[in-house]
C-alpha cells in the first residue's frame, strides 16, 4: 500500500470530535415527532445516544482504515515511519481509537437499553447524561492519542512522495559536488523539492522516462553526504530505508575539488556509502567534466554521438560512448550538457539488469492476495 500523506484527511481533536458527535445527535433528535411524550422522549434519547456514538465510532474507524498498516507497507515506508514518528507510537495510537470506537458503541448499546425499558422520562434523560458523560470519558483517553496522530500527520506529509515500485536511483556524494545540477539536466520535468522531517535539507527528487516507465533520482542531502559519525540514529534509519527503494547508486565526485571537499574526503566518503548501501549497485561519476583540465579526451566524440542522436529523434536505447576522464571513470557535465544522454541509457541499462524479469513478482514486503 503507497500511501500519500499530503491526502490524508485532517485529524479531529477530542473537542472537536465531540462537537462534531453531540451537534449532530442534538439535530437527529429535533428530527423526531411523536405526539406521545413518552415515546417522543424515548426516542430522543436513544436516537441522541446512538446517533453520537456512531458518528465518534465512524469517525475512528475511517481514520484507522485510511492510515497505512504497517504490516502491508513497503520497506521503505515502514523504515521511513519509524524514523520519522516510531511505528510502536504509530501502532499504539491507531489501536487506542480502534478500542475506543467499540466503548462507544458499547456505552450507546447499555444505555439505549436503559431508556428502552423506562417509563419515566426523567430516567430517559438520565440515561442519555450517563451516556454523553461515559463517552466525553472515553474521549479524555484517546485524546492524546488524536493529538499524536495530528502531528504525526504533518510530520509525515513533509515526507518526499518517493514509489517504491519504480526505479529508484540514490543520488550522492559530498555537498556541491553538482547532485542537484545533475538531477535537474537529467529531468524530463520540474524537478520536486522536500525534505525528510528530521533534517534541515532540501531532498531533490527529479523524474524521467524511458519507453513509458519513469525513473526517479533522488538527491539525500545530510544522508549520505558526511562521515558516519556525524550522523544520528534517525538519519542511520533513513539511510536503512534507502537500501529497500535503490535500485542503483550514483555516487559523485568532483576532482577539481571545486565544492569545497578534498578529493580524498570524498573517496573516503564513498567507502562509506558502500558499507551502508552493501547490497545496491554502485556507480562512480565525476562531476563537472567541464572543470576538468584538460578536459577528457572523449569529449568532440560524445558530443557528436549525443547530438547525432537526439536530432535523429533519441529513440531506442543505442550504445552511446560514455564520456570517460582520465581515470576511464564516467564523467558527465551538467552545465554544458555533455554525456547526459549516454548516462541516461546507461542508468536504464544497469537498472534494467537489477530489476527482477517476473511481473507478477512484487517488492520485499509487499503482499498480494489472491484472487
Amino acid at each position: 500500500m503507497n500511501v500519500s500523506w499530503r491526502t490524508l484527511a485532517t485529524v479531529l481533536l477530542e473537542d472537536e470530535v465531540l462537537d462534531k458527535a453531540f451537534s449532530r445527535a442534538k439535530k437527529a433528535a429535533d428530527r423526531v415527532d411523536d405526539p406521545d411524550r413518552i415515546f417522543r422522549v424515548r426516542k430522543q434519547m436513544t436516537r441522541m445516544v446512538q446517533t453520537a456514538a456512531d458518528i465518534i465510532a465512524t469517525e475512528f474507524q475511517e481514520l484507522v482504515s485510511a492510515w497505512p498498516s504497517l504490516d502491508q507497507s513497503p520497506l521503505f515506508d515502514v523504515a521511513m515511519i519509524d524514523a520519522c514518528v516510531g511505528c510502536d507510537e504509530y501502532r499504539k495510537n491507531l489501536a487506542t481509537l480502534q478500542w475506543a470506537a467499540g466503548q462507544v458503541q458499547r456505552i450507546a448499546s447499555q444505555n439505549a437499553k436503559k431508556i428502552i425499558r423506562t417509563g419515566r422520562t426523567d430516567l430517559m434523560h438520565e440515561a442519555r447524561r450517563e451516556a454523553y458523560g461515559r463517552i466525553s470519558s472515553v474521549m479524555r483517553q484517546v485524546g492524546p492519542s488524536l493529538a499524536w496522530l495530528s502531528e504525526a500527520r504533518e510530520t509525515l506529509k513533509r515526507l518526499p512522495k518517493i514509489d517504491p515500485v519504480l526505479p529508484c536511483i540514490v543520488v550522492c556524494g559530498a555537498p556541491n559536488v553538482g547532485k542537484s545540477a545533475f538531477i535537474s539536466a537529467l529531468s524530463t520535468g520540474k524537478m520536486e523539492v522536500n525534505h525528510y522531517p528530521f533534517t534541515t535539507k532540501q531532498i531533490h527528487v527529479g523524474h524521467f522516462t524511458h519507453r513509458r516507465l519513469q525513473y526517479q533520482m533522488v538527491d539525500t542531502p545530510g544522508l549520505l553526504d558526511r562521515p558516519m559519525e556525524q550522523r544520528n540514529h534517525i538519519e542511520m534509519q533513513a539511510i536503512a530505508a534507502l537500501e529497500h527503494i535503490g535500485s542503483l547508486v550514483l555516487f559523485l565526485v568532483d576532482e577539481s575539488e571545486s565544492c569545497g571537499t578534498p578529493y580524498a574526503e570524498q573517496l573516503n566518503l564513498l567507502e562509506e556509502v558502500k558499507t551502508l548501501l552493501p547490497d545496491t549497485e554502485l556507480m562512480m561519476v565525476s562531476s563537472k567534466a567541464d572543470l576538468l583540465h584538460p578536459r577528457p579526451a572523449m569529449w568532440s566524440e560524445v558530443v557528436e554521438a549525443e547530438t547525432a542522436w537526439r536530432e535523429a529523434g533519441a529513440e531506442g536505447e543505442p550504445m552511446l560512448p560514455l564520456l570517460l576522464d582520465h581515470a576511464d571513470r564516467v564523467s558527465i557535465s551538467a552545465t554544458e550538457n555533455i554525456g547526459l544522454d549516454a548516462m541516461r541509457l546507461e542508468i536504464v541499462r544497469r537498472v534494467k539488469s537489477a530489476r527482477p524479469n517476473n511481473p507478477m513478482e512484487l517488492p520485499e514486503g509487499w503482499y498480494r492476495q489472491d484472487v
